[in-house]
């Protein structure tokens, strides 16, 4: 049975290479708001896996924006080059649409990467930016093996539910009951008539990690920055591919976390011990307190 979304979901539709793309999002407003929140998803998620974030931040009385980026969830998987410039312009098609035209953005994961690039190409946009345990903190093709498409395709059509959980496990220092949700909410794709067509956008957009990384360009970011670091992640995009001596080499994200405040122009970071790649999942009421603390600053 289908993962029901917390809110109502809408579409809009963006042109993008010549093609109607249909794109979905929940809008969440409070009847007096005054501050807008985006949550950007990871590449393994989509606006679900925000379903205990978004409450709390509703009641905090700020509006909440939750897109499913194209290629994802509940929104069109058209055969695109995709780039962290064109969800991007996506998010800001979007947000024009709404007429949200100053917005905090928190970007989780992958989501992090679009965050990132958000707010270097629409700095006047973004009031705040939160990056939670952002990948691309390092340039996965300096340490990850090539591979052409035609074989992360291959590899994403062999996909199963038993793996899309054990790479769902490695998030967390200890698998919990109710991380079950998430993996249904991944795996529905597997039922799914375009399951083909997904596929090949998961390995589309695995390349586009690869090849586009932002880790570079920190020093563009005029917003305010908030990184929240679970200090047990050891996230590599491509990892199955790396050496045994290399897994324990890259990947180790409390010193990419500050390696990468360094290079804000205006960072402060929150390291939360014991905590895994997603925090707001395995911790939501620390993460919540210190996201609210930043917002309120």
């Amino acid at each position: 049975m289908p993962v029901a979304y917390p809110y109502p979901v809408q579409q809009i539709t963006v042109t993008l290479e010549g093609k109607r793309v249909q794109m979905a999002y929940m809008d969440v407003k409070p009847p007096s708001y005054t501050k807008t929140v985006v949550l950007l998803h990871g590449k393994n998620f989509n606006g679900y896996y925000w379903k205990n974030l978004i409450p709390v931040l509703e009641k905090n009385n700020y509006r909440v924006i939750v897109p499913d980026q194209p290629g994802w969830g509940k929104s069109d998987k058209p055969d695109l080059h995709y780039s962290f410039h064109l969800l991007a312009h996506c998010t800001s098609v979007l947000l024009d649409s709404l007429k949200a035209n100053k917005v905090i953005v928190l970007g989780h994961s992958m989501g992090g990467m679009l965050a990132a690039r958000f707010a270097m190409q629409y700095p006047e946009r973004v009031e705040k930016l939160v990056l939670e345990n952002p990948v691309g903190l390092e340039d996965y093709k300096r340490i990850v093996p090539w591979q052409p498409l035609e074989k992360l395709f291959a590899n994403e059509k062999k996909a199963t539910y038993e793996s899309y959980k054990q790479y769902q496990r490695s998030y967390y220092p200890t698998w919990r009951d109710e991380y079950e949700q998430y993996v249904r909410a991944q795996a529905e794709a597997l039922e799914s008539a375009d399951f083909e067509k997904i596929a090949w956008v998961n390995a589309l957009t695995y390349q586009m990690i690869y090849e586009q990384p932002v880790c570079y360009e920190w020093n563009r970011i005029a917003a305010p920055v908030l990184l929240i670091i679970g200090q047990l992640d050891r996230t590599v995009v491509g990892k199955a591919l790396l050496s045994e001596e290399q897994k324990k080499r890259f990947g180790q994200y409390p010193q990419l976390g500050k390696k990468t405040l360094q290079q804000l122009r205006n960072g402060r970071i929150v390291e939360m011990p014991g905590v895994g790649h997603i925090p707001h999942i395995q911790e939501p009421r620390q993460f919540e307190a210190h996201l609210l603390q930043f917002l309120k600053s």
